[in-house]
C-alpha cells in the first residue's frame, strides 16, 4: 500500500472486516480512502469484485468514485457495484418485481400530480408552486421516516387534507404502474422484510459494503442497508456528522451518532488530517462547530500551516457589502487566481439576488448552482406590481380578480362580468348595497391617489394605507407561513423602488433585469468555461475554493430565523461549517448592520470564531 497514507487512512483502507465508523472531517481524503480500500479488499483480501457494494447519495459521486478505481487500477471492467441507493434499490425490484426505467415516475410527473389534486381541493393558496414543493417534499420526509399519513403532522394542509392527497397520489401512481422514487425505498424495504429468500441471496452477494455520506442517510436507508449488512456485518461507514446539512430531505444524523449501539462491536476511524484548509480556517470551523452538543468530538487538524487569518467584515448594508465583495473579487483575479477557484456562498438562494445583478452589471463570469428566485416573480411582488397597473390605467378584469380582495374587501368575482372594468358599472351591479359601494369608492379613491407617486412611495402606500401588509399577516397566519419572509420580500423590492423615478422607467428596469437573467442563463448554458460560482449552503457541500465569501452572516440570516430548537440551531451551525471549511487560503465573512430597512444583529458564529480570528 502506498506509503503517504496517514495512519487513520491506512487503518481505514487494511481493516477488512466487521462494521467501522469512519469519521471523516473536512478535506481528508475520504474518497481517496474508499477507492483504495476497494482496491485493498480485491488484491489483498482476495475479496470477490462482485461480492462488493459501494453506496453514495448521489449519480456524480458514484460515478467518480468509478472512475477514480478505474484509473487506480487500470481495471475498466470491475464488477463492484458502485451506485446510489436509489439505483441499488431499484436494481433489486427490477430482478424481484420486472420494473424497468418506464415504471419511475419522473419528478415533473410526480408535481404535476401533486399539483392537480390540490387544484381539486379547493383550497386558498397563493403560490402554487410552493405549495405543491412543500407538499411533495413532505410525502418524501413520511416515506423516508417509515411513517403512516395518519401519523404524520403536514405544517401546509390540515390532516384530513393532507391523507387524501397521499391516498389519491398512491392511487394515482399505482394505477399507472409506476412508482416514485420515495417508493423504491419503500417497497424494497417491504420485500426484504418479506421476502427472506430474496435477502439471503443479497445478502451472500453483498458480502462487504460501504457507505459513503453516511451522515445524510434516513431511517428506510439505513434499515434496508442493515438488512443486508447482516449477518457478517462488514459494514464500513464513512461521514461527518459535523456536516449532516440535509435535515430537510430526512437526513438523520443521529443515525450516525448511535451506530456503535447498534453495532457495539464496531471500530471507530479517525480521519483528522484536513489537507484542504489553511491552519487559520481549519481552527476557526473547529471553534465554530465545538459549540454544539450533539455531536462527536473530534481533533481536526490542517497539513496546510498558517496562510490568511479568517477576514471578518462589518457592512453598513448589502449594498455596501456587495461592492466590497467585487472589488475583492477583482483584486484577486488581477493578482492570478482564476474566477473559477472564487464561490459567493450564502444560506439561502434568495439572498443571491442582489450579488447576482452586481456580477452581471460588472460583467464578471459567474455560474449559479441553485435556482436563483427573479424577486419580479413572487407573488407578493406580483400583487404590488398589479396595483400599480391599475393606477397607471389597466382595467383588465384578470388584473382586477387578483388585487381586489387583498386586502379583504368582501366583493364576489361574480361582479366583475366584461373582460374590462368600469366602476360606474361596478357601483350599479352592486346596486343598494351601500357597504359595497363605499368600498369600490375607497379602492377607486386609492389608485388615483397612487397614480401621482414615484416607486417607492407606491410601494409603501399600496403596502401602509391600502393595508396589504395587513393582508399578507392574515394570510401567513392562515397558510403556515412564515410573514417575515414574505414582508422582507417586500422590504427588499421597496428599496430596489428607490432608485426610479417613475412607474415607466421601474417596468422599463424590470424588463432590462429580466433580459440580462436570461440572457446570462443560456450563455451558462452554452459555455462550458466556468466562472465565480455563486451558492447556498447546502449545495456547496463537497466543493472546495481558494477563496470564499460568506455573505450576511446575521442573525436571522444565517443562523436562518426558523431555526427555534437546538436540533435545529445545531443544523445552523453545521451549515456555517460546511460553508467555512470550502475555502483552502482565503476566507471572508461579513455582516450588514441593516438588511432591507431591518436592524440585526452580527450572527452568534461570529461571535464563537471572534476569540481566535484577526479583525479588520
Amino acid at each position: 500500500m502506498q506509503p503517504d497514507f496517514n495512519k487513520g487512512q491506512l487503518k481505514a483502507i487494511e481493516q477488512t472486516e466487521g462494521p467501522i465508523l469512519a469519521l471523516a472531517g473536512p478535506g481528508s481524503g475520504k474518497t481517496t480512502v474508499i477507492v483504495h480500500r476497494v482496491r485493498y479488499l480485491i488484491e489483498k483480501a482476495m475479496i470477490p469484485e462482485a461480492n462488493i457494494l459501494v453506496i453514495t447519495f448521489t449519480r456524480a459521486s458514484a460515478r467518480e468514485m468509478e472512475e477514480r478505481y478505474h484509473r487506480l487500477t487500470g481495471n475498466t471492467e470491475c464488477r463492484c457495484t458502485f451506485g446510489t441507493f436509489h439505483s441499488v434499490f431499484f436494481s433489486v425490484l427490477k430482478m424481484a418485481y420486472g420494473y424497468h426505467a418506464g415504471n419511475i415516475l419522473s419528478e415533473d410527473e410526480k408535481y404535476g400530480l401533486i399539483r392537480d389534486i390540490i387544484r381539486s381541493k379547493s383550497l386558498e393558496y397563493e403560490d402554487e408552486e410552493e405549495l405543491v414543493a412543500s407538499v411533495v417534499r413532505e410525502i418524501g420526509l413520511m416515506k423516508g421516516d417509515m411513517v403512516s399519513p395518519e401519523h404524520f403532522y403536514s405544517a401546509y394542509l390540515g390532516e384530513e387534507i393532507f391523507r387524501d392527497v397521499c391516498r389519491e397520489y398512491e392511487n394515482m401512481v399505482t394505477a399507472a404502474g409506476k412508482l416514485d422514487f420515495d417508493d423504491m425505498m419503500v417497497y424494497c424495504y417491504e420485500l426484504l422484510r418479506d421476502r427472506p429468500d430474496i435477502l439471503g441471496s443479497l445478502q451472500k452477494r453483498y458480502t462487504y459494503i460501504l457507505v459513503d455520506e453516511f451522515q445524510d442517510i434516513n431511517k428506510i436507508q439505513y434499515e434496508i442497508t442493515r438488512m443486508l449488512a447482516a449477518p457478517q456485518n462488514n459494514l464500513f461507514i464513512v461521514g461527518d456528522d459535523d456536516q449532516s446539512i440535509y435535515g430537510f430531505r430526512g437526513s438523520k444524523p443521529e443515525i450516525m451518532l448511535h451506530f456503535k449501539e447498534d453495532y457495539p462491536e464496531a471500530e471507530e476511524i479517525l480521519l483528522d488530517i484536513n489537507y484542504r484548509c489553511s491552519r487559520n480556517i481549519t481552527e476557526g470551523a473547529m471553534r465554530v462547530i465545538a459549540n454544539n452538543q450533539v455531536r462527536f468530538d473530534k481533533p481536526i487538524v490542517s497539513d496546510r500551516g498558517y496562510k490568511e487569518p479568517v477576514q471578518i467584515h462589518h457592512m453598513n448594508n448589502p449594498t455596501e457589502e456587495n461592492v466590497h465583495i467585487l472589488k475583492t473579487i477583482q483584486e484577486y483575479h488581477k493578482a492570478g487566481m482564476s474566477y473559477q477557484d472564487m464561490a459567493i456562498i450564502m444560506r439561502t438562494n434568495v439572498q443571491a439576488r442582489a450579488i447576482v445583478h452586481k456580477l452581471m452589471e460588472y460583467n464578471i463570469p459567474f455560474q449559479v448552482r441553485d435556482k436563483i428566485p427573479c424577486i419580479y416573480d413572487h407573488f407578493t411582488v406580483r400583487n404590488i406590481l398589479d396595483y400599480i397597473r391599475a393606477a397607471m390605467g389597466n382595467r383588465e378584469r384578470e388584473l382586477f380578480l387578483r388585487i381586489m380582495n387583498k386586502p379583504g374587501r368582501y366583493l364576489s368575482r361574480e361582479i366583475l362580468t366584461d373582460p374590462v372594468v368600469d366602476f360606474d358599472k361596478l357601483r350599479e351591479t352592486v346596486g343598494s348595497r351601500a357597504w359595497a359601494v363605499e368600498k369600490l369608492n375607497q379602492m377607486e379613491y386609492e389608485l388615483r391617489i397612487l397614480s401621482g407617486l414615484k416607486p417607492f412611495a407606491a410601494v409603501n402606500f399600496i403596502r401602509k394605507a391600502i393595508g396589504y401588509d395587513e393582508y399578507l399577516r392574515e394570510y401567513a397566519g392562515y397558510r403556515h407561513l412564515n410573514e417575515e419572509d414574505l414582508l422582507g420580500t417586500l422590504d427588499e423590492l421597496q428599496e430596489m423602488a428607490k432608485q426610479y423615478k417613475t412607474f415607466g422607467e421601474w417596468f422599463e428596469g424590470i424588463e432590462h433585469y429580466r433580459r440580462d437573467l436570461e440572457q446570462h442563463m443560456k450563455k451558462k448554458a452554452a459555455d462550458k468555461r466556468k466562472g465565480l460560482t455563486v451558492t447556498t449552503m447546502h449545495s456547496a457541500k463537497g466543493l472546495e475554493y481558494d477563496a470564499v465569501f460568506l455573505l450576511e452572516a446575521n442573525e436571522g440570516l444565517t443562523p436562518y430565523k426558523k431555526a427555534v430548537k437546538p436540533e435545529e440551531m445545531e443544523e445552523e451551525r453545521r451549515m456555517f461549517y460546511v460553508a467555512m471549511t470550502r475555502a483552502k487560503d482565503h476566507l471572508h465573512i461579513y455582516e450588514v448592520k441593516e438588511y432591507y430597512n431591518k436592524e440585526l444583529e452580527p450572527s452568534r458564529f461570529i461571535g464563537e470564531l471572534q476569540a481566535m480570528e484577526q479583525q479588520l
